[in-house]
């Protein structure tokens, strides 16, 4: 298993909010990657989502793998998101600055058995193969709703005005439950992590053809040059997986 990231500013921003860390062991045969997309006024985005993303990987770095469970690990996930949520509101609570700060929280945990995958907020995750691209994770955003509900569809939903209002979020409130996936991950798959500053400005079929048809080493770099190329309109991040 190999993995890859990047992160970038960006065009229009002043300052980069997204955090991220990946990390691959064989001795412990675990794999994991983080994608935290900060929110908040002055650097206090910045500080919730380095926050957020320390104590998540500190928990997931201090656990036992033998062969958890998928009932383990779904509560290791949320458990280690626990951690993240308080540890950020507390910060939010400690001073004016950091009033209603919070991040996006995108996840991924392979084991030698089992991959899960966990999300909070509008950070996305992707399995990628040669049959094409397909969104594991479920935005927790306005818009994804009225899509739910059919009030938009998904061509809609990406020019709404309101698509990057997102209704849960890590460290907003004193407790965040996000939702857990199991997704089925062969060898030669691959998971894509990524900030809404990449899926705003590249399609899905765009991030599918990067990942499959170029280098992976340089494939994070890749999309954030294309996404930037447009525009850059917020700041970027990309975590690929190779399974």
């Amino acid at each position: 298993m190999f993995a890859w990231g990047q992160s970038d500013i960006g065009k229009a921003r002043k300052d980069n909010q997204d955090s991220f860390a990946y990390s691959v062991s064989d001795s412990k045969k675990l794999a994991f990657a983080v994608v935290c997309d900060g929110m908040g006024g002055a650097a206090a985005g910045n500080i919730a989502s380095r926050l957020a993303l320390e104590e998540f990987t500190e928990h997931i770095r201090s656990a036992d793998y033998k062969n958890p469970s998928n009932e383990q690990l779904c509560a290791l996930l949320e458990t280690a998101v626990e951690s993240a949520n308080s540890a950020v509101h507390e910060k939010a609570l400690s001073g004016r600055e950091f009033h209603g700060m919070g991040t996006t929280l995108v996840a991924v945990v392979s084991t030698n058995t089992k991959t899960a995958v966990i999300n909070i907020g509008d950070s996305r995750a992707y399995k990628i193969n040669a049959d094409g691209i397909s969104k594991i994770t479920r935005d927790h955003s306005l818009v994804e709703d009225m899509v739910r509900m059919g009030e938009l569809t998904e061509e809609q939903a990406q020019e709404h005005p309101g698509k990057n209002l997102i209704t849960r979020a890590v460290g907003t409130d004193s407790t965040v439950s996000g939702d857990v996936f199991f997704p089925d991950i062969k060898p030669g798959e691959y998971i894509l992590l990524c900030s809404d500053g990449l899926t705003n400005l590249v399609t899905e079929q765009e991030i599918l053809y990067e990942v499959m048809y170029g280098e992976n080493s340089d494939c994070c770099s890749r999309l954030i040059d294309i996404a930037n190329d447009r525009g850059g309109y917020d700041n970027i991040t990309v975590v690929l997986l190779s399974f």
